[in-house]
């Protein structure tokens, strides 16, 4: 085990370079509705629906990617397989900025789904250099990482936004390859050799890490709840955008706002109330109250008829934010050290396949329900389907 010193030093550069990533990632999410509009030219329920088949693209390469990365970093160390998810995330952007027609958009979704299993190795690592006692306050400092990063990246791209729809893109492209620079110099390895195993490509397919994670009936269980989180969850990327827009006429720049709110609302949630909830109620009366929150929210969210509703909702997620990593904790307690990569790589899969699942389902309802051939005129569709998974 590294020392104390040392443990938080990693810490503290597994955070800021996500923190960097996720600035990269929120600052293209305030444009993409008006770029799939501008290579279509389709109107905005429909531009809703290839954004979805888009999140489907990246959900697929993620699916396929992300075992195979969170098992390669048991085998060869946490840091070669970080380094190489960023560069290839920063090679992403510049084909999404570049992107002539729709079908390469796609391409740059499909090469953002192998990109984005970085944050696999980025747990495994964290798992590594920290005493079980301390994993859910240090996972919960990835997500601290998320909340700051969105704060950032998506009030950068709405302002961006005015300088034309691809000006965030390359921008985010710079920020990943600077991330990538950043990682080589300063992060160290977290995995020591003798406690590496070597790569089976039995436990390293989608399936065969899932079928790992049955050996461990807790984890298998909570990851059913993990599952039916995300799908939910993801109604935020995939249709926050087009919602907003068509339900309130947001900006860009009105949209990017209301992101960066979401992620100071994160930042607070994982960075500071997650070390007082979790020592005081414990992790899974944490997930529990969390999880009450959410249902809340999405139906706020599925009949607001004003902006400041909305934003007004967001509150719950002070609490809804403690969700996962709460119940990572609880699942990493439960694998030996040499595993932890394998647990999540098995979470990722899980993530991926409710990535795959959910941007279609979600953006389907809410193209649906606004669109002008609509049987029933209600936008928010999306939102009270995430509230009915949220509970199940």
């Amino acid at each position: 085990m590294p020392s104390a010193q040392s443990s938080k030093s990693s810490v503290v550069f597994i955070f800021i370079a996500v923190l960097i990533d996720v600035i990269g990632f929120g600052i293209i999410i305030p444009v993409i509705p008006e770029l799939i509009m501008e290579l279509t030219g389709e109107g905005i329920s429909r531009a809703a629906i290839y954004g979805g088949w888009l999140g489907f693209a990246y959900a697929v390469m993620q699916f396929l990617a992300a075992s195979v990365l969170g098992n390669i970093s048991d085998s060869v160390g946490r840091r070669p397989v970080i380094l190489f998810s960023l560069a290839a995330l920063g090679i992403d952007y510049i084909v999404m900025g570049l992107a002539p027609s729709l079908p390469w958009l796609f391409l740059g979704r499909a090469l953002a789904g192998i990109a984005g299993a970085s944050f696999i190795p980025a747990y495994a690592y964290l798992a590594d250099v920290s005493p079980p006692e301390k994993r859910a306050q240090n996972f919960g400092l990835v997500g601290t990482a998320f909340g700051i990063g969105f704060i950032i990246g998506p009030a950068i791209g709405g302002l961006l936004g005015g300088f034309g729809t691809r000006t965030p893109f390359f921008v985010a492209a710079g920020l990943a390859l600077a991330n990538t620079a950043f990682g080589y110099f300063v992060l160290p390895e977290s995995l020591p050799k003798e406690r590496r195993r070597p790569f089976a490509l039995k436990r390293a397919n989608p399936v065969g890490a899932l079928i790992q994670i049955r050996k461990y009936p807790v984890v298998a269980w909570l990851a059913g709840s993990v599952f039916l989180w995300q799908v939910a969850h993801q109604v935020f990327p995939s249709t926050w955008s087009f919602y907003t827009m068509y339900r309130f006429g947001w900006t860009e720049t009105l949209v990017g706002a209301s992101l960066a709110c979401i992620g100071a609302i994160m930042a607070v949630s994982q960075g500071i109330l997650s070390r007082i909830v979790v020592p005081s109620i414990g992790e899974r009366r944490t997930a529990l109250l969390g999880l009450a929150c959410a249902i809340c929210a999405h139906l706020g969210f599925a009949f607001a008829t004003r902006s400041w509703m909305a934003f007004a909702l967001l509150g719950a997620w002070l609490f809804a934010g403690l969700v996962y990593p709460s119940l990572n904790a609880i699942m990493s307690r439960e694998v030996p050290p040499n595993a932890q990569g394998e647990l999540q790589g098995a979470v990722a899969t899980l993530f991926s396949i409710a990535l795959v699942v959910s941007p279609p389902l979600m953006t389907q309802l809410f193209g649906r329900f606004s669109g002008p051939n609509a049987p029933i005129r209600f936008p928010g569709a999306a939102f009270a389907c995430a509230a009915l998974l949220t509970s199940a």
